[in-house]
């Protein structure tokens, strides 16, 4: 069955919601350009549809700097190239809109993330040194480790377009 990407819609935040919630534990999360926690499920973005199913879910925000943070990115169903076409996605958005390019925010632990990303084109260009134990003073049930690693870092990667 094909896949379609297309804009969340109003009858979608309930999905967008429940994904969010899965992954991430709420619908708020941290947003490094604004340094605060916002409600993910109220941002712009993007459902993967194969069938009547909803394959993924991305989210992002517009910065100061023009560029486009993606706030969240949510593969539900992996290895059919959901994650790739959610970020084709936002990818044509940031273009069309002349925006100088595409940010994100992983944390230390998330090596699949990394990979994925990097293998797309984004590249490391900051390491924000115990950011998650800052953004944990102010969401206290981000996880304090995942798959035995101790979770404290933010790392930013970029994609220039």
């Amino acid at each position: 069955m094909a896949m379609v990407v297309r804009p969340i819609e109003p009858g979608d935040l309930e999905t967008v919601r429940r994904v969010l919630t899965e992954s991430w534990g709420g619908t708020t999360v941290m947003v490094l350009a604004r340094g605060e926690q916002v409600e993910a499920a109220g941002l712009p973005g993007f459902v993967a549809v194969i069938g009547d199913e909803v394959a993924g879910v991305l989210t992002y925000t517009e910065r100061a700097d023009g560029s486009v943070e993606i706030v969240t990115l949510d593969a539900v169903v992996p290895g059919r190239g959901v994650g790739k076409a959610l970020l084709d996605a936002v990818r044509a958005v940031a273009l069309e809109r002349g925006m100088a390019g595409l940010t994100l925010v992983t944390t230390n632990d998330n090596t699949h993330a990394l990979r994925f990303y990097q293998r797309y084109g984004f590249d490391l260009v900051a390491l924000h040194r115990h950011g998650v134990d800052r953004a944990r003073a102010v969401k206290p049930s981000i996880p304090a480790e995942a798959d035995g690693i101790p979770i404290r870092h933010m790392l930013e990667l970029r994609l220039a377009l």
